[in-house]
């Protein structure tokens, strides 16, 4: 006869698992997560971080945006201004607004969604303790 015991009469192996040691808080250390959905004044303040952070991103879009807008009538009156002479400027207008407006608009665009997804990530990490 065989020393091994039978299938039923094997051992069963366990895993133990338990938090890792980087998810571990030292003790009375609320995280920032129950700070915020407790609505205490820290969470307050952390949410209010994110919005303000958010906004500036906004505001700086904006007025970059607004300076390129607001300045094209003034680069349309540019040429008639040199010149002195009734010129068409038409051809320069819409070379200026179709092909000088638009990729500016799209890289600001993009700036200020890659900015707000920077600053949610660093939100996150803030809340999760990263």
């Amino acid at each position: 006869m065989s020393a091994e015991p039978s299938p039923a009469r094997r051992a069963r192996r366990e895993t133990v698992t338990g938090v890792p040691r980087s998810a571990r808080r030292p003790p009375g250390h609320a995280p920032a997560r129950s700070e915020i959905s407790e609505q205490t004044t820290l969470g307050h303040t952390y949410v209010r971080s994110l919005m303000r952070s958010q906004l500036r991103a906004a505001l700086r879009a904006l007025a970059t945006l607004a300076l390129v807008v607001g300045s094209l009538p003034l680069l349309f009156t540019l040429p008639t201004a040199l010149d002195g002479a009734a010129v068409s400027s038409e051809p320069f207008v819409w070379a200026a607004l179709g092909v000088g407006a638009y990729p500016v608009m799209w890289l600001i665009a993009r700036w200020y969604v890659r900015r707000a997804e920077r600053n949610e990530r660093d939100f996150t990490g803030l809340v999760e303790g990263r």
